[in-house]
């Protein structure tokens, strides 16, 4: 999709509520699975978020109620995508630290 069509739609849907929000996505999974190869999440994280959505859209549950609960998970999923991305920056760190201590630097050979 090019990018003037992207920020035309993108106006339109900020001026929608929830509910028209939830039926232009029903229309747009619905047109996805019928004439697109189907692209899921890859992240775990985003698989159960789509999962807790999908069931409490099927439960009939309120839109507030759903788009609080969204609203919180992917909250959380941006904590869990940071505390990931520090503990991966310890992880090269310490990789760093132990290759620098089992390869120490070679004495000069003077003699």
């Amino acid at each position: 999709m090019n990018d003037l069509l992207r920020q035309r739609i993108g106006r339109l849907l900020d001026s929608l509520d929830d509910g028209h929000g939830y039926q232009i996505l029903d229309y747009i999974e619905f047109l996805d699975s019928k004439y697109a190869a189907r692209a899921r999440p890859t992240g775990i994280l985003a698989k159960i978020t789509e999962t807790v959505e999908d069931t409490m859209r099927a439960g009939k549950l309120p839109i507030q109620a759903i788009s609080g609960t969204m609203g919180l998970m992917d909250s959380a999923t941006r904590v869990m995508k940071g505390l990931a991305a520090a503990g991966q920056a310890v992880v090269e760190e310490a990789v760093k630290a132990a290759e620098t201590t089992s390869h120490p630097p070679e004495p000069d050979q003077q003699g």
